[in-house]
């Protein structure tokens, strides 16, 4: 067999191929895990100019406005018109000059403030992606299902955000919910399965083949490879997030168009979410037309789609040991992640209960969030690529956002001088959260990427989307217990605050990137160089170990 049929970095993983002194319980070990096998082959097509921009613009028009923002905010003008001031009893509105800030809703017979309905909501949602992304992750890996999953949630997502027409009168708060749960739910999926198709992606540029084609012939050394091919992520990563910000300046500018002489209308916020969405469909679509075919193995005889997800996760689990910093950094963003988003939320229930449910001001203050994202992404990536900078002490820089703003909520508890009662504030919050949040989706997505065994995307991805979008489980639920006992949403923050610190230590000091990613080259080398010698090849001699080029 050539040595062709293998990655280069497989030359430096002693342990990824089988020799002759391999033990017959090894080769039983490998074959119970043979379903797991999805390595990349090496006639994967090469990423065309086209193919790659029509990736970007699909984010470009996936940037969230609608299903995060303006669906969210859609609803709570409507519940908060349908609800009453506990304070005041059944009758009484929500937005009277003398309300005492608190709005309920009936609620599984009794009653239920709106933001905390919004953090079950949020909690529900993650339960539901939890189950998506174990179940549907892996699966996506076999054949060209990846490409029918993302668009499958791309429809659904754009299907919901049209349905947002309906929504014309404050009895309809629980259609309203509904539909902000499809789409946030879906939304997230479609960030998830389009994060996956990321590192293929990156592996099969030009340029990334140019550098393994010379690694192979000894021309640059193993940590030169490495280096070089992190930045080429970090490139695709950090161009898809600004175009994923653009899209945000973009989308707020158009729907200005909309607010600005159309303020009166009374369905003026319907019309703009159809106009969000519009925007997406028109972009989105071009990736489907232009995505080139990089199908994943068949599914193994005797295995079923809705269980194989599962038994790859549990199989995976059980190998920890083989991919520890792997596991390691998944866990702590899980965290972390949880402590972002509930974040995130919180402020922007402060947010609209400050302005009033405005979609107008909450566009103002996205396209101030976008530009800074914007112009940050751009700023971060520079920096990196000037200096080389690894990927981990980027992502650390920007976790400092991510634990001060819960800080800064928290001051709101003893003063109204500062702590999210200002309209200042949530100005401030804008930029800040823009400065530090595009890049901190761009570099966790990287870390993810270089920790990921190649041909194992889907699966990681799917996992790293249960830290990220679906990592929820804890935060909202412990939050809106909080508010509902204290009747105060700035009591979430202090919990908030210790969910984020945690983790930023952990993955600063837990997780050595260097190993991590050779960890990751070792188990995919193993797992496909024991299928092709002793399921597709199963009389050629075993295939001798190669020296290291280092």
């Amino acid at each position: 067999m050539s040595h062709e049929a293998f990655p280069p970095l497989a030359l430096e993983t002693p342990g990824s191929r089988l020799s002759d002194r391999d033990s017959e319980t090894d080769k039983v070990q490998l074959k119970c895990e043979v379903v797991e096998a999805t390595a990349p082959q090496h006639d994967e097509p090469i990423v065309t100019r086209k193919e790659l921009w029509s990736y970007y613009l699909y984010y470009n028009g996936d940037n969230g406005v609608g299903p995060l923002n303006y669906s969210l905010t859609l609803f709570l003008s409507l519940a908060n018109a349908a609800g009453f001031d506990p304070a005041k009893g059944p009758g009484s509105s929500c937005s009277a000059p003398d309300a005492s800030g608190q709005c309920v809703v009936p609620w599984a017979g009794g009653t239920k403030s709106v933001n905390s309905i919004i953090l079950i909501a949020n909690g529900a949602s993650f339960a539901i992606m939890t189950l998506l992304f174990t179940t549907v992750g892996s699966v996506a890996d076999y054949g060209n299902l990846g490409r029918w999953v993302l668009l499958v949630f791309t429809v659904v997502c754009w299907a919901a955000q049209f349905a947002g027409m309906s929504l014309t009168a404050p009895d309809r708060w629980s259609l309203a919910l509904a539909l902000y749960m499809i789409g946030f739910v879906t939304y997230g999926a479609t960030l998830v399965f389009y994060a996956a198709i990321f590192p293929r992606l990156a592996r099969n540029t030009p340029h990334a083949r140019e550098l393994k084609g010379a690694y192979e012939r000894a021309e640059i050394s193993a940590d030169e490879y490495e280096r070089e091919e992190s930045m080429e992520m970090n490139r695709i990563s950090n161009i898809s997030t600004t175009h994923s910000n653009i899209g945000c300046i973009i989308t707020l500018a158009l729907n200005l168009t909309v607010l600005l002489p159309k303020a009166s209308d009374p369905m003026v916020n319907n019309y703009v979410l159809v106009l969000t969405n519009g925007y997406w469909v028109l972009l989105g679509i071009w990736w489907f037309i232009y995505q080139r075919p990089r199908p994943g193995p068949q599914l193994p005889k005797g295995e079923h789609y809705a269980t194989i997800g599962w038994k790859q996760i549990w199989s995976a689990f059980k190998q920890y040991r083989q991919l520890p910093y792997t596991f390691i950094y998944l866990a702590a963003f899980f965290l972390l992640a949880d402590g972002f988003n509930t974040t995130g939320t919180v402020v922007l229930l402060c947010q609209n209960d400050r302005f009033q449910f405005s979609f107008l001001q909450n566009t103002y203050l996205g396209l101030v969030q976008a530009v800074a994202c914007t112009a940050s992404t751009l700023g971060f990536w520079y920096i990196q690529r000037y200096w080389t900078i690894p990927t981990k002490k980027m992502f650390a820089v920007t976790n400092v956002a991510t634990i001060l703003i819960p800080l800064w909520g928290m001051i709101g508890i003893w003063t109204t001088n500062f702590g999210f009662h200002n309209v200042w504030e949530f100005w401030a919050y804008n930029v800040i959260s823009g400065l530090f949040q595009a890049p901190y989706y761009a570099f966790s997505q990287t870390m993810m990427a270089e920790l990921t065994p190649p041909g194992f995307d889907n699966m990681f991805f799917g996992l790293f989307g249960l830290s990220n979008r679906a990592s929820s489980l804890i935060g909202p639920n412990v939050v809106q217990a909080i508010i509902d006992g204290s009747g105060n949403t700035w009591m979430g923050f202090p919990f908030l605050f210790a969910l984020c610190t945690l983790p930023c230590l952990i993955l600063w000091w837990g997780v050595d990137m260097k190993s991590g990613r050779r960890d990751a080259l070792a188990r995919a080398e193993k797992q496909p160089a024991y299928i092709r010698r002793n399921v597709q090849h199963t009389e050629r001699e075993p295939v001798e170990q190669l020296p290291s080029k280092e």
